[in-house]
């Protein structure tokens, strides 16, 4: 968590400079407002990978003379190609296109997602291709 912390506070560091550069030069409130928030969307994840990394045991990645067998875990097994997200994505933008075309693309959209969700239910239970 150590890199990690070190890379989300250099952010928050480089954007504080450029937010406090910005107004100076500017003086226009939205844009500072806005790297303001970028400085703080830096801060606040960094500020808490900070404090777990000096609470927690050094993992493999933070060692220096780690080696990459330290660092690999146990291998699981990956899925197999499946159909069911592609009819899920068709299902959901049948549902979004029915926002703009009419209530009639409701009942294709939520056919395929209901089917997607079954099928995908079902071959994760079963394993392989359903």
């Amino acid at each position: 968590m150590k890199i990690e912390a070190s890379f989300l506070l250099g952010v928050a560091a480089f954007f504080g400079v450029v937010a406090v550069g910005y107004w100076f030069w500017s003086y226009e409130p939205a844009g500072t407002a806005m790297l303001v928030g970028t400085v703080l969307l830096g801060f606040v994840p960094g500020s808490y990978y900070y404090w777990w990394s000096r609470r927690m045991k050094p993992r493999p990645e933070d060692l220096p003379d780690a080696t990459v067998e330290q660092g690999s875990g146990a291998i699981g097994t990956f899925p197999g190609s499946s159909i069911w997200p592609f009819v899920l994505g068709m299902g959901l933008f049948l549902i979004v296109l029915a926002l703009v075309f009419g209530a009639w693309l409701l009942a294709p959209g939520g056919a395929l997602v209901v089917s997607a969700l079954v099928g995908v239910t079902a071959e994760s239970r079963r394993g392989g291709t359903v």
